[in-house]
């Protein structure tokens, strides 16, 4: 049940994501440059693992 509930709250927090994951994609393009092919799956697994992060804290803070 926990981690159906933790799921739920990532799901939400997909959309409100988006935008902070662009903006990390280029700050890390701007360091060390990435190729084109690599920029949209970076930024989609940025994405995903924020929005766990921020469920995460949803459901244990």
């Amino acid at each position: 049940m926990n981690v159906v509930l933790t799921l739920v709250f990532s799901i939400v927090m997909l959309f409100f994501m988006i935008f902070p994951a662009m903006k990390i994609v280029e700050w890390i393009d701007a360091r060390y440059p990435i190729p084109e092919k690599l920029y949209n799956p970076l930024m989609i697994v940025i994405v995903i693992l924020l929005s766990l992060t921020i469920g995460v804290f949803l459901k244990y803070a």
